[in-house]
């Protein structure tokens, strides 16, 4: 089925919020000797033009930008961020967008939650204040180019933008066809313009961006826990025996776990607890190894 000219229009947007982004993701990751993984043709680590991961229930999901430390174009890295973009004219919309990217990139995050990978989105146009809210409380460092900008941008290069839910689809055709037609020098004019716009918004997101790739490792809390198992058949009885419990005891009983706490320079955190010792080290050697150098 043929796209409307107003969803073609969208993806027009969407696409250009992403070529604005691949050249400042680009020049981040090259610094500090990291890979970015975007959409196109990579080599031997993946199949396709599209930039797919597994979530931890076996489901694929395809991803805007996602940037490895040790990656190639024929080796897959350990994943540091997830990073999707996004536009949204209207704001009745706007709450959907924000759950489609959480269903796509939390359950990745969680597999892949040894690393405590950074989660960012670039989002441009009109999205509301609880759909952003709801974005940042799931862990997500939003950057919003505001959609004056994106109007701004292109009446910049000559081509009126802002359209509304009455704009005819012959409008919107028209205007496809003359961004369409744009020179490459035009669009790269379309582009300064867009960032230079957001460059305090872009500032903040790259802030942050850096404030977790480069963390170092602060503190390790290792906790190994031993005692007798207690089990209970009501709520009362459980809260009775905590209540009468004597702290002081110094008896260690049978060795259950170690719990390990790992806290980063930025205040992010990793919990995880092992019954084997084996693989406590190897989650210590593991987080070790991927700690910025």
């Amino acid at each position: 089925m043929a796209l409307s000219p107003s969803h073609r229009f969208g993806q027009i947007i969407g696409d250009l919020l992403e070529e604005v982004m691949e050249p400042q993701f680009e020049m981040f990751c090259s610094s500090r000797g990291l890979y970015l993984d975007k959409s196109g043709v990579r080599g031997a680590a993946r199949d396709g033009k599209k930039v797919s991961w597994l979530d931890k229930y076996g489901n694929s999901h395809d991803l805007d930008f996602v940037i490895e430390k040790g990656g190639s174009a024929s080796v897959r890295g350990r994943p540091l961020a997830f990073i999707e973009a996004a536009w949204r004219r209207y704001t009745k919309h706007s709450r959907n967008k924000a759950q489609e990217i959480q269903g796509a990139v939390l359950p990745i995050a969680e597999k892949y939650e040894w690393d405590k990978p950074f989660l960012g989105v670039i989002l441009a146009g009109v999205f509301t204040s609880g759909s952003l809210t709801q974005m940042k409380t799931s862990g997500f460092e939003v950057a919003l180019f505001p959609y004056e900008s994106i109007v701004a941008a292109f009446a910049s290069v000559g081509i009126a933008v802002n359209f509304d839910e009455d704009t005819p689809d012959a409008v919107f055709q028209r205007t496809i066809d003359s961004i369409e037609a744009i020179p490459s020098d035009v669009r790269e004019q379309l582009k300064h313009h867009l960032v230079a716009t957001n460059k305090d918004i872009l500032n903040q997101f790259f802030a942050e961006l850096q404030a977790t790739l480069d963390r170092q490792i602060e503190q390790i809390i290792l906790i190994p826990l031993h005692g007798q198992q207690s089990e209970f058949g009501t709520v009362a009885d459980a809260i009775s025996f905590v209540t009468n419990y004597r702290e002081d005891s110094l008896r260690d009983g049978t060795f259950r776990k170690y719990e390990i706490i790992v806290r980063y320079t930025n205040n992010d955190k990793i919990d995880a607890s092992f019954q084997d010792k084996e693989k406590a080290v190897a989650f210590l050697r593991y987080v070790a190894q991927g700690a910025a150098s």
